[in-house]
């Protein structure tokens, strides 16, 4: 078959995304009546057996299988075949499926990976299929911006179900004693995380991911400060990364290692950071609302709070775009009509509500987003709000970019832990990753025609 390159395609230097691309070979179909590459499958009868992937097995299981259980009850002439696969597996078992056969007919696809999968042209657009039943006017119009976004084209190729929104931890008691504000403005943030510092009782403000995964979150601080509201110019050519006042605001935010940081944070990555939280006497943590559940553990609910991105004194508040988990329909299934039941059902007001409870995330359906359960679990509640209201300017960060996990990652976690450790400037650092960026930004454009 001939390879079909959509808008939104690989960018030439992208290993392992390019290798993907070009193995897809002739149609082979599996055991489940799924198919590899851009096979147009079938609505098929809208009865039968079709095959899910949860993209999160590890933590999602068994609020899948309760959901899994209600379809069925209401659609008993179709049976979902549920395959869990670990975070960690989900875009190799993508790839390998795309080589050889064998994609499902729903699958978990977050923004991270969407760019991939859109390239290779095996994902149905779901836009029109949603607009015409009971989910039109139902989605978080962020969650559904940030989707389109992350795969590169103005189509929709994921229905959204969830974000892990960022959150800004803080200990209260500690707050309280020191007779500090809630860390609400970045004014306010910066005052405590020196006024709780003591080092010589192993007391800090602050923790700071300098290991795995530091660089979201530093870009999340320097948007954050800055105001700056885009990751691109006006003409989508040159990132605004290297913006001056980004510079300033990630001076600052690094400045803090050491003087109101563990030295350990150098190397800690979420894990690590969480722990040491959960655990010391430090007063403010950013993560995001999946450790709401094991701070409560630790802690207790007295003892601390969540609040979304500080804003500036003028009460702005800008963060940059964070994962936005979906389900995908495949091109290559047999039955789309039964696979597109399945995915509505998963995202409808009760379904979406329970999975979202149990992953402590906040609900793509907006109906979902004002239940109960919500509006007890604080962190979510403000951060649902936040979004909810259009009082938070998203910066969509560039994941259509078959190179930027590795920019974001192996190219500058090293050079962001120097910038930590005084040996590069906050300038070189931010224009080192601004060039890369541009460079890939002009690849892809070349490419998108």
């Amino acid at each position: 078959m001939n390879i079909r390159m959509r808008k939104g395609a690989l960018r030439t230097g992208s290993a392992v995304a390019l290798t993907t691309a070009l193995a897809l070979t002739a149609t082979a179909c599996g055991d489940d009546g799924s198919s590899a590459g851009g096979d147009k499958g079938d609505e098929g009868s809208g009865k039968g057996t079709i095959t899910f992937w949860d993209n999160n097995t590890a933590v999602r299981r068994d609020v899948w299988m309760e959901i899994i259980k209600d379809f069925e009850k209401k659609y008993p002439d179709i049976k979902v075949k549920y395959v869990g696969i670990p975070a960690e597996n989900v875009q190799s078992k993508y790839d390998t499926a795309i080589q050889g056969g064998g994609l499902p007919d729903v699958g978990g696809v977050g923004t991270a990976m969407l760019a991939t999968l859109t390239a290779q042209n095996v994902l149905e657009p779901v836009e029109d299929r949603i607009a015409s039943g009971p989910l039109n006017g139902k989605l978080n119009s962020k969650f559904v911006e940030s989707v389109k976004a992350a795969g590169g084209t103005h189509d929709l190729f994921t229905v959204p179900t969830s974000a892990n929104n960022g959150v800004l931890y803080y200990r209260t008691d500690l707050f309280k004693k020191a007779g500090l504000d809630a860390p609400t403005t970045w004014s306010k943030f910066f005052d405590a995380a020196t006024r709780l510092t003591d080092s010589s009782k192993n007391r800090f403000g602050y923790t700071i991911r300098g290991g795995e995964g530091s660089i979201a979150q530093a870009l999340d601080a320097m948007y954050g400060q800055s105001g700056i509201t885009s990751f691109w110019d006006a003409n989508s050519e040159k990132t605004t990364v290297n913006d001056p006042k980004n510079v300033a605001a990630l001076e600052k935010y690094a400045g803090l290692y050491k003087k109101a940081t563990p030295s350990a944070d150098v190397n800690n990555d979420f894990t690590k950071m969480v722990s040491q939280w959960d655990s010391g006497t430090i007063g403010m943590l950013n993560h995001n609302l999946g450790s709401y559940a094991g701070h409560v553990k630790a802690l207790g609910e007295e003892k601390f709070k969540g609040l979304p991105n500080p804003t500036s004194d003028a009460g702005i508040r800008v963060q940059v775009s964070n994962p936005v988990d979906g389900l995908g329909l495949f091109k290559a299934s047999k039955n789309k009509t039964a696979a597109w039941k399945f995915m509505e059902f998963a995202a409808s007001h009760a379904e979406n509500s329970k999975w979202n409870e149990s992953a402590g995330q906040i609900p793509a359906n907006t109906e979902a987003a004002k239940d109960v359960w919500v509006q007890k679990a604080e962190p979510t509640k403000l951060a649902a709000e936040a979004l909810e209201s259009g009082s938070t300017k998203i910066v969509q960060l560039p994941y259509y970019l078959p190179d930027w996990n590795t920019i974001s990652k192996t190219d500058n976690e090293a050079n962001f832990q120097k910038v930590l450790l005084g040996k590069e400037s906050a300038k070189k650092f931010l224009d080192t990753m601004a060039d890369q960026l541009n460079k890939a930004q002009a690849e892809w454009k070349q490419q998108a025609g």
